[in-house]
């Protein structure tokens, strides 16, 4: 597994602190984005998202260069409107409608992955 550092190993990280693993982000969002609305379960994309929300979540609070960008901040915000529970697919939500939050949800985490491997100088994802 490949984690993405500022620096610090898997052992320096603080008590609750999780590295970014880039490469499983990549990959997540990746089979998010490959889904076809005519070809996927609800299940499947039920099952998907609490993933994607959590890696979102997850570079939502690294140092991303929001303040000193006002497009970061604007996709940081973006992000946590996404992320907030009001806002997430229910049950009683239709398909399409889920399907569209996680396209969404998967389409700013590689934005942000993006984001962070520049603003920390780890190359693309």
């Amino acid at each position: 597994m490949t984690l993405a550092s500022t620096g610090k190993t898997a052992e320096d990280a603080a008590v609750g602190e999780v590295p970014i693993d880039v490469e499983e982000i990549s990959s997540r969002t990746e089979a998010a984005l490959a889904l076809r609305m005519d070809t996927t379960t609800r299940e499947v994309m039920d099952g998907m998202t609490p993933a994607i929300v959590s890696h979102l979540n997850l570079l939502l609070h690294e140092d991303l260069g929001a303040d000193e960008d006002k497009g970061v901040k604007a996709l940081v915000r973006q992000g946590y409107t996404l992320i907030d529970y009001n806002n997430r697919p229910s049950d009683s939500t239709p398909t399409f409608g889920a399907f569209l939050y996680l396209r969404d949800a998967a389409l700013l985490t590689r934005r942000l992955l993006w984001i962070y491997t520049q603003h920390n100088g780890l190359g693309a994802p």
